[in-house]
């Protein structure tokens, strides 16, 4: 069994969370409203604590959308929990935990690319700098260098965040 490095303490996740909501908050500063699309099952967990970190620094109107995407066959029909119309002409980040290969990532990105958006932007707490595709992170908590056997494991248990290398 490999052994379990911690990358991330629960202090240090919320530290970074705080850092990436003022961040998205002055990219965002001339908005009303947002809407923070998270990658179901950790992106969206992510996604909420984001928007709890920005109600609390900004006045910024945050809407949750759950995006569903099958991380095994990503090509399959990617669905969100707002229609597009919700979204058409609003800035939309895309939300995950980790960034390994950007497969996920650009694949959610492809889907928003169907409705005319006023500005959109992608969102991880762990960048890990092994794109398979040409997909960036505008807002990222950690960079790290990994070897590609390597994998990064993010737990948002209450009390308990972490994020460890295995």
């Amino acid at each position: 069994m490999k052994e379990r490095v911690l990358i991330l303490n629960h202090a240090e996740i919320q530290h970074k969370i705080k850092r990436i909501a003022y961040q998205v908050y002055e990219s965002n500063i001339n908005e009303k409203e947002i809407i923070l699309a998270g990658i179901a099952k950790k992106g969206y967990q992510l996604a909420t604590l984001l928007k709890e970190a920005l109600e609390r620094i900004s006045p910024l109107k945050i809407k949750l959308c759950k995006v569903q995407v099958n991380k095994k066959n990503p090509l399959e029909e990617i669905t969100t929990s707002l229609e597009a119309k919700a979204y058409q002409d609003q800035s939309v980040i895309l939300v995950d935990d980790v960034l390994n290969s950007g497969t996920t990532l650009i694949y959610g990105v492809r889907h928003f690319l169907n409705v005319p958006l006023k500005q959109f932007k992608t969102a991880v707490l762990v960048d890990r700098n092994h794109k398979k595709y040409p997909v960036k992170a505008d807002f990222k908590g950690i960079s790290l260098s990994t070897s590609l056997n390597e994998m990064v494991e993010v737990s948002f248990e209450p009390g308990k965040f972490q994020a460890e290398l295995l």
